[in-house]
């Protein structure tokens, strides 16, 4: 959908909840919000597709979207990543102006803020904060892949699937261990492409699971009584 008008307000907050801005001081932030434009996706709305010309970092404001790589063999799509609230994506291409090496699609109705390569460039040459929190960002995102990586080496399907719900609860709420009732927008196929499964696979895991009495599933949200219990199963 169409760019649209931001408040400055809501704008300043959205960029501190992102690592690359979240030092900043109020008259950077504006004007960093003078270039920001505003974007929404329908559910399942196509970003932008691997190969298209990286031109621009997204936040996500709300909503959430999953970085996907398409299979060449027509199969499942591997999800890399799963986006919430504050986070962003698109930033590697737009440092170097290469095309997207992924696709991103909105999980559910997203609304993000954008900006174009072009003021970015001049931020980064004139900001040395900038400079430094895009590079912690980008550090953080290398030991998210590598720890998604050992995952998928060292990990059987059960304990991949196990592990990436008690990764995504605890990114959800950092102190709650008990009683998590998490907003559930996944398919069988997203999760699929988290483990590196099949889709049938994971119907059969997320129903061992539930007969396990590890989680519950409900419309649209994903439960868990144990967090513990559930971390412990990774392991079994």
């Amino acid at each position: 959908m169409a760019d649209g008008p931001i408040e400055l307000a809501f704008a300043r907050s959205a960029l501190q909840r992102c690592a690359l801005f979240a030092r900043m001081d109020e008259v950077t932030l504006d004007t960093v919000c003078a270039s920001l434009r505003v974007r929404r996706y329908r559910r399942g709305e196509t970003i932008f597709h691997q190969g298209d010309p990286g031109d621009a970092l997204y936040i996500v404001e709300s909503g959430s979207v999953k970085v996907v790589l398409p299979s060449p063999e027509g199969e499942d799509a591997a999800i890399i990543a799963t986006l919430d609230r504050g986070s962003f994506f698109g930033e590697l291409a737009l440092l170097d102006g290469a095309d997207h090496s992924a696709t991103a699609i909105a999980v559910e109705p997203t609304q993000t803020l954008v900006l174009r390569r072009e003021p970015f460039e001049s931020l980064v040459e004139e900001e040395p904060a900038l400079r430094r929190a895009l590079m912690a960002g980008l550090v953080a995102e290398l030991r998210r892949l590598t720890s998604h990586v050992g995952e998928l080496h060292f990990l059987d399907l059960p304990g991949r699937l196990a592990s990436r719900i008690v990764t995504i609860a605890r990114e959800t709420d950092p102190s709650r261990t008990t009683d998590i009732a998490l907003e559930w927008p996944y398919t069988q196929s997203d999760l699929a492409g988290m483990i590196g499964g099949t889709r049938q696979t994971v119907n059969r895991l997320l129903q061992d699971l539930v007969a396990r009495g590890l989680i519950q599933l409900e419309r649209d949200q994903l439960l868990i009584p144990d967090l513990v219990a559930l971390a412990r199963s990774v392991d079994r």
